[in-house]
């Protein structure tokens, strides 16, 4: 599974065997790990080779650090730097990561970021003067996770005569997003598919045909808000609808992140969020990685709000 999101945590196993203090064999494991992986996996192969060489002529900068969770910060810091890619990131785990399952979750790590404390990413909803609806939502969590609650929030949103979704501090997630699209784009809209280098395949993907409760429609106007904080799947729901001419964007141009990942165990206690893959509109051709989803109403981001309820308040009253 490809995750569109900013860095999570593994599926690890209940007792830890590491401390955190950090050896010089396993600096160097996990930088020739990491090293090897980027250079047959990351999506784009001329830049794979040039970040796992340049990493291998680092790795003496890198001999005074002990710690293991400020080599992973490191590590981190300077992968998304060199690659210009956002969503690099090493991450350390006190227990084990289980080597057959380097992908996966743990339960409780799936809490932590997409659960009831967070209310599954739903941060607000509001009837704004108008009727017009206000939809905050701060992160897309998996189907099994959220479903029903997004269902409940967009079957709320249906009775609205304008909608605006605040996706300024939506940092990325999952299906989420595209079970949202259901409720507003008619059925089997293209959105955003993308390449995986190491099978070498294309896939696509398209708005439900079917979606549970009401519907908003394809019809009612939407504003869509973004930061330079909107990342990742935020992103990719933001650009689709844009290609699509389905909704106004007002904001900040977003942070530029399009490659989906993977996670790669490079150690038992260290773990390579890889991008694998690279996201393709079938639209524009294209994505909206370094440079970000540019908004049709370029304002800063505290006053997008503010600037989108007066453009839906005037559309309204055409």
């Amino acid at each position: 599974m490809k995750y569109v999101a900013i860095v999570f945590a593994l599926l690890i196993t209940p007792v830890s065997a590491f401390a955190t203090p950090l050896t010089a064999e396993d600096r160097d494991a996990v930088l020739r790990e990491t090293a090897t992986l980027i250079e047959a996996r990351y999506v784009d192969p001329a830049k794979a080779r040039l970040i796992a060489r340049e990493m291998r002529k680092a790795a003496p900068n890198w001999r005074t650090i002990f710690d293991a969770e400020e080599f992973a910060r490191t590590i981190s810091q300077w992968l998304r730097k060199t690659a210009s890619d956002g969503h690099f990131a090493l991450d350390y785990s006190p227990a084990e990561i289980i080597e057959n399952e380097p992908s996966s979750f743990g339960e409780a790590e799936m809490i932590k970021y997409y659960g009831p404390q967070v209310n599954h990413g739903i941060e607000k909803i509001e009837r704004l003067p108008g009727n017009i609806i206000l939809l905050d939502v701060r992160v897309f969590p998996p189907l099994p996770m959220a479903a029903d609650m997004f269902t409940a929030m967009m079957t709320i949103a249906a009775q609205g005569d304008a909608l605006i979704i605040d996706l300024r501090r939506n940092g990325g997630g999952a299906d989420t997003a595209n079970l949202m699209s259901g409720y507003l784009l008619p059925p089997g809209s293209k959105m955003s598919g993308g390449y995986d280098r190491p099978s070498n395949s294309y896939s696509t993907q398209i708005s439900p045909y079917w979606v549970p409760g009401r519907v908003f429609g394809s019809e009612k106007p939407i504003y869509i808000l973004t930061s330079k904080k909107t990342f990742s799947a935020a992103e990719a729901f933001a650009y689709d609808f844009q290609a699509l001419k389905r909704a106004t964007i007002v904001g900040e141009v977003t942070g530029g992140g399009a490659n989906p990942f993977e996670y790669r165990r490079v150690h038992p206690h260290f773990a390579l969020s890889l991008p694998e893959a690279r996201s393709i509109n079938p639209i524009t051709g294209t994505n909206w990685q370094d440079v970000g989803v540019q908004p049709d109403v370029l304002v800063a981001a505290d006053q997008a709000l503010e600037t989108a309820l007066q453009l839906a308040q005037e559309k309204l009253k055409k």
